[in-house]
């Protein structure tokens, strides 16, 4: 303010008009994102076809401000216009041109990942992010070259939890839209993934007290049953009958009653097709139980159910795109607690399929409570079974969060899904399901058919999906995926993505169940 009172007085009434265009500029309500690809020569720049179209509109002043700002736009670099808008328009549009990095990118077999499309999210959240920052909360995209990852890009990097968070303090989320004349289809369908994903997150992110097995159950019902699927909340004395004694070995502990969630969506038709069953862990709470965890971060145990929701969100996704698939959801949900009546180190339980397991360490409970959904899934001869859960703390050190972990005893399966996770951008990595790791697990422990923890150092993401084995149905279709390491809070990985419960690989479980449809 001081250096304003210096200057001469026609330079103080010319810094205060452009302080006064700048606000008003910053409290508009439209903005436009369009795309540049980076290109070689001394200009450097290439507009997308609607980027062009929209140039002419504004007669060449898009390009002209472009290459007047300064170096060419690398991707997901941002610059934002004013006083960009056609002629005829009513209304101001802040215009964020945004890079694509270079043209007709493809796959990159070394990095397992559909570079084209990655860039296109990147670009999408951070032209929604640039135009955000200056409180431009109605925003409309172009396609960037791929309308459907434009839309996954934006409406991931659109949403973050806030949920408790006082109203008059909560920040007002960007709504996003398509803009362009093609590709509208594809935009509502990576909306829906987004979505989908957005939904898990939220799941995941929502303290335990205001997510018990209960809450969860209740929600997924709400929610799924207006979509046409149908969601059958099982209870304690359901559980009982089955004989999932594995699955209730972990609720004793806890005063919230367990439940186990049967969901089933008919896309394919009702007795056509063999479903695929999805299982996802759903342990609402984990404190480790007797065995209990350090307290440090220990409040991250909320999201300890992330695979249950990202069972649930990937069958919402497939019933709003009305997938042609029947899909069943198997959801056991609980507490692992410490208490007076919580299951101990060293006491044995028996599973649905009869085998007598040690409880060695009570914070292996994941494995335990999907044992029994394993087994009931055969029931459903399924075209195949996929579980889904966030079991070790191994897997996040092996990969960290760059990559779910997968075990299957089937070749094809695994190409199929790692093809999903290429053109999501949510990837996958293969680990061993060799007897080795079974033996590990079932020959520790002379009294009993399966110990829950090995006695080995080391592999323990392995020794768990050996555990898990011993509940398939041998030689039946099986995918097991550790999604420890990609299950938030922290998020460096994915630049589209805000901090928090990533409610990963949502998408890339879509994308999967569309290639089988």
């Amino acid at each position: 303010m001081m250096a304003l009172l210096l200057v001469r007085p026609k330079g103080v009434r010319q810094g205060i008009n452009q302080l006064r265009f700048f606000a008003h500029q910053s409290t508009m309500k439209k903005g436009l994102v369009l795309g540049v690809y980076e290109t070689e020569g001394q200009d450097g720049v290439r507009l997308t076809p609607t980027a062009v179209q929209y140039n002419e509109l504004v007669n060449g002043k898009l390009l002209e401000n472009i290459s007047l700002a300064g170096p060419k736009l690398k991707k997901a670099e941002t610059r934002v216009f004013w006083g960009l808008e056609p002629a005829e328009s009513r209304q101001h549009v802040g215009v964020a041109v945004v890079g694509l990095g270079k043209p007709n990118l493809g796959i990159n077999e070394l990095e397992e990942i559909h570079e084209g499309k990655e860039n296109v999210r990147a670009a999408a959240a951070a032209g929604c992010r640039a135009l955000d920052a200056v409180e431009i909360k109605n925003i409309s995209i172009e396609s960037l070259g791929d309308a459907e990852a434009a839309a996954e890009g934006a409406g991931l990097a659109s949403w973050f939890f806030q949920e408790f968070k006082n109203k008059e303090k909560q920040k007002v989320l960007p709504q996003v839209s398509f803009y362009g004349s093609e590709g509208k289809q594809q935009w509502h369908k990576g909306l829906i993934k987004a979505e989908a994903q957005n939904w898990a997150r939220k799941l995941a992110d929502t303290p335990a007290n205001l997510m018990t097995p209960t809450i969860f159950a209740n929600q997924v019902s709400t929610e799924l049953s207006q979509l046409g699927v149908k969601v059958q909340v099982h209870d304690k004395a359901w559980a009982e009958q089955k004989g999932m004694g594995s699955f209730l070995s972990v609720a004793r502990g806890s005063a919230e009653p367990p439940k186990f969630l049967e969901i089933s969506y008919e896309g394919a038709g009702k007795g056509t097709k063999k479903p695929i069953v999805f299982v996802g862990k759903g342990v609402t709470f984990d404190s480790g139980g007797i065995s209990i965890k350090p307290s440090a971060q220990m409040d991250e145990m909320r999201a300890d159910m992330g695979g249950a929701a990202c069972v649930v969100a990937s069958i919402k996704a497939a019933a709003q795109l009305q997938l042609k698939v029947n899909i069943v959801g198997l959801i056991p949900l609980t507490e692992n607690l410490p208490s007076g009546t919580a299951t101990k180190p060293g006491d044995v339980v028996v599973a649905m399929n009869g085998k007598t397991i040690c409880v060695d360490n009570t914070d292996a409970e994941g494995r335990l409570i999907l044992a029994d959904a394993l087994c009931y899934a055969q029931e459903f001869k399924p075209r195949l079974t996929l579980d889904i859960a966030t079991l070790t703390g191994a897997m996040r050190i092996a990969l960290g969060g760059v990559a779910t972990g997968v075990f299957t005893n089937s070749a094809e399966l695994y190409e199929n899904l790692r093809t999903a996770g290429t053109f999501t951008g949510d990837r996958v990595w293969r680990f061993p399901l060799w007897q080795h790791f079974n033996d590990a697990m079932t020959k520790s422990h002379k009294a009993v058919d399966v110990n829950n923890l090995s006695k080995s150092k080391g592999g323990g993401s392995c020794t768990a999906a050996g555990f898990l084995r011993e509940f398939v149905e041998k030689d039946a279709p099986w995918l097991h995926l550790d999604i420890a390491g990609v299950m938030g809070p922290g998020n460096d990985e994915l630049p589209y993505l805000p901090a928090g419960m990533t409610g990963r690989p949502t998408r890339t479980l879509v994308q999967f169940l569309e290639q089988l449809s």
